[in-house]
């Protein structure tokens, strides 16, 4: 049986307004549609929801055209780059907003999780919280009682279930959150983004917790995330979406593959503006493999050096630049210049810089994402550039080896094989 229907699902917005923005257009929807009995003017016009271009018009189609179902006991993974539409979705079904067309079929109690505080009231106490989120999804108080003890120890906030929630931190605030959301059996449990707030422990938990609400309890969960470890961990089918619209649905895997390997691996070097307002900010990052041009494959033993570019407004003391690797979503390792080069924590002159950072030459096949930042002490991030370049490093060319290098993993280990005799 299916638990959820988008059917023709499309959500419009005018571009930094709320409604149509001027009366003569809401006026204009409002006797067209209720007097003449037409469709709404305003559904002809629009654009992609592609954040990364200037559009013509005041109108954008977050979501567009939107078809899929999901089967009772379903655990569906919602990928898709920033601006693609998915938190859009989950709110539609979650009913914060209405679809503008289309229709939605939902059975059973939602429970939803779509940002930090998600239904909280920030004077009412941890305790009381509960009570209010149980009540909005029609639960009786003894229900809630029932399930208490259990949501205030997976939660792991007992000591402050009692203090209002205004005063709780980000994570304790989203651990609370989550518990509430996972116990009071939802039939339908919605995850955003949210956990990417809590600690390494504390997202373990939780995605124990979502395996066990689907598998143990036969309930359906749609997980939004951009850690694809966690996506394919938990999820067996996926969505993929794209400028608001489905690109692909199918098998997890298949779906991560190919929003991974979706992506532009031909440019190996981008540029940025000056901020002057900045102290310190990036120009530019570059892959450079050596002994070879920018347009040949990267493969297995190549050297491949990332070139940091970035310009200091005045001379500015304890900075660090660091580099992060990233492969399908996890991080792989991290690293900062001061660990080679301590001068530069102690000064960076005014004027433009660069900085090359050498990868090691033992990682696997697979496609990489370098993100960059630069931070200070007490002070934290000052700039960054998340996903900055993305690169591929191809498989090794004897084909009668390739085989021993399928496989998934970050590294090749180099290791001292003796024989024994």
């Amino acid at each position: 049986m299916k638990a959820i229907e988008f059917e023709n699902i499309s959500k419009q917005y005018r571009l930094g307004l709320v409604s149509s923005g001027t009366i003569s257009h809401d006026l204009n929807r409002w006797w067209t549609m209720n007097v003449l009995h037409k469709e709404d003017p305003y559904l002809k016009i629009g654009e992609t929801n592609d954040r990364a271009t200037k559009g013509n018009s005041q109108y954008v189609w977050a979501l567009k055209n939107i078809n899929f179902s999901v089967e009772e006991g379903d655990v569906v993974g919602i990928i898709g780059k920033n601006g693609a539409g998915k938190s859009t979705l989950l709110k539609l079904l979650s009913r914060v907003t209405a679809p503008t067309t289309g229709i939605i079929r939902a059975r059973g109690r939602i429970a939803s999780l779509l940002e930090v505080g998600t239904g909280f009231h920030p004077e009412m106490t941890g305790r009381e919280n509960i009570y209010m989120n149980g009540a909005i999804m029609g639960m009786t108080k003894a229900e809630i009682t029932r399930k208490l003890d259990e949501i205030v120890d997976f939660s792991g906030c007992e000591r402050y279930i009692d203090t209002p929630v205004k005063r709780y931190s980000s994570g304790m605030t989203v651990r609370l959150g989550f518990a509430i959301a996972a116990h009071l059996e939802p039939e339908i449990l919605v995850v955003d983004e949210v956990l990417a707030v809590g600690d390494a422990e504390f997202q373990k938990k939780a995605i124990g917790k979502m395996q066990d609400v689907s598998k143990g309890e036969g309930r359906t969960v749609l997980f939004v995330s951009h850690n694809m470890v966690a996506v394919r961990n938990l999820c067996k089918k996926g969505i993929l979406l794209e400028n608001g619209q489905v690109k692909m649905t199918g098998e997890i895997n298949s779906v991560v593959h190919h929003y991974i390997n979706d992506a532009d691996l031909s440019t190996r070097k981008i540029i940025w503006n000056v901020d002057k307002f900045m102290p310190i900010c990036f120009t530019g990052v570059e892959i450079m493999v050596e002994g070879k041009r920018s347009d040949e494959f990267i493969s297995i033993n190549d050297q491949i050096n990332i070139i940091v570019e970035y310009y200091v407004r005045e001379t500015i003391v304890h900075t660090n630049i660091s580099l992060s690797l990233f492969k399908e979503g996890m991080r792989i390792f991290s690293s900062w210049d001061i660990e080679n080069i301590p001068e530069l924590y102690e000064k960076r002159k005014s004027g433009f810089h660069r900085v090359k950072c050498s990868l090691p030459t033992n990682l696997l096949p697979g496609i990489y994402d370098i993100s960059i930042g630069c931070g200070r002490p007490n002070v934290g991030v000052i700039s960054s550039k998340d996903n900055a370049l993305q690169f591929e490093i191809s498989s090794i060319m004897d084909e009668s080896l390739l085989d021993s290098y399928n496989h998934d993993g970050m590294f090749r280990a180099n290791l001292n094989w003796t024989e024994i005799v």
